[in-house]
């Protein structure tokens, strides 16, 4: 029911139809005849077009952002759904690199580190699903549909294996997702602080991903009446990050855990490279609703321990550490050591490989 929800709130044109609905029923009860009938009504009707004209405000922007802000590379098919898919650089003696950041974010979240890469080797960023220049495409939005459409849009667009899979956060999630699917494109995997499944499963109990569910689903409803300001925005990328960040609860974990698990052993002998802090910097609101002192530290040990968990998945698999003082968005904190790090491991590949 609530993906079917966002489905339907992803469609930017909606907010029109509701809108002449508040209107229809308002006029309904102005000719009922009642004073209390025609005042609700008014009011009705009133907001009605309120709601009507912010609708169409939405609609009119969000076609001129797509007019005044085309794709910089190109939309391949994956599914019946377009996707977006930009690549540069040269392969050279390969591999190529894949970036996708955390969150539900679009590909140009990482475009300054595609950029620095593109100049040394292959560099790809993609748009999944409901983010960037691609559709929104089917719901719900799972880890386990974007490891199918990852590859998918990677052939579409003519990119050759071999890769180099980098993920931050829930794309190192879904990047090592892809590698466990489809091992023969793999040449090697960057997870930096990639999410642990266990965190979602035994962490303390957490709101703040709820309330940022929330936040997606009022933003999403905002918009699609025209309250936003200045470029136009879609619904679709928000209701699709709303679906996507479903499965990270323990309930949603319950029900996608066997397909988007990625267990010790499960990637054999890939190169794996895990890239994360060393202390909790940023993790303070967590650290701040410990009971007392001795759950603190038990929280803070979960944590830790939880993000060299992906070391055990291969058995080619070495920690790196992030610079001092950086914490979970070192990627952009520190984009040249980000840089340094994939570019050493396809150095070392193109050493090794035939």
């Amino acid at each position: 029911m609530a993906n079917s929800f966002l489905a339907l709130l992803s469609r930017d044109w909606l907010g029109v139809p509701v809108a002449l609905v508040v209107v229809g029923v308002g006029g309904g009860l102005v000719g009922v005849g009642p004073a209390w009938a025609v005042a609700l009504g008014g009011v009705a009707m009133a907001v009605g077009v309120l709601l009507a004209v912010g609708a169409v405000r939405h609609v009119v922007l969000t076609a001129r952002e797509g007019r005044e802000n085309p794709p910089p590379g190109r939309l391949v098919d994956v599914g019946g759904h377009r996707m977006h898919v930009l690549a540069e650089g040269e392969a050279g003696a390969g591999p190529t690199v894949v970036w996708m950041p955390g969150g539900h974010a679009p590909g140009e979240d990482f475009r300054e580190l595609h950029t620095m890469l593109s100049a040394r080797a292959r560099s790809v960023l993609v748009d999944r699903l409901g983010t960037g220049w691609s559709d929104v495409g089917p719901f719900p939005r799972t880890t386990a549909a974007e490891a199918e459409e990852l590859p998918a849009a990677l052939a579409a667009a003519g990119e050759r294996a071999p890769f180099v899979f980098v993920g931050h956060s829930f794309g190192g999630l879904l990047v090592a997702n892809v590698a466990r699917r489809r091992p023969e494109l793999v040449a090697g995997l960057v997870l930096l602080d990639p999410t642990p499944l266990e965190v979602i499963a035994f962490a303390p109990p957490d709101g703040q991903l709820a309330a940022m569910r929330r936040g997606l689903l009022l933003a999403a409803v905002r918009q699609l009446f025209g309250a936003h300001r200045g470029r136009g925005g879609r619904t679709g990328p928000l209701c699709a990050a709303g679906s996507a960040f479903g499965e990270l609860t323990p309930a949603g974990l319950a029900r996608v855990g066997w397909e988007t698990v990625v267990y010790d052993g499960d990637l054999g002998d890939l190169p794996l490279v895990l890239v994360i802090p060393r202390d909790l910097i940023g993790g303070e609101a967590v650290l701040a609703g410990a009971r007392d002192a001795v759950e603190a530290e038990r929280i803070s040990r979960f944590y830790l321990r939880s993000r060299v968990r992906y070391l055990a998945a291969s058995t080619a698999s070495r920690l790196v550490h992030t610079p001092e003082g950086t914490g979970h968005d070192f990627p952009h904190e520190a984009p040249e050591f980000v840089v340094g790090v994939v570019g050493d491991l396809v150095r070392e590949l193109r050493v090794i490989s035939p």
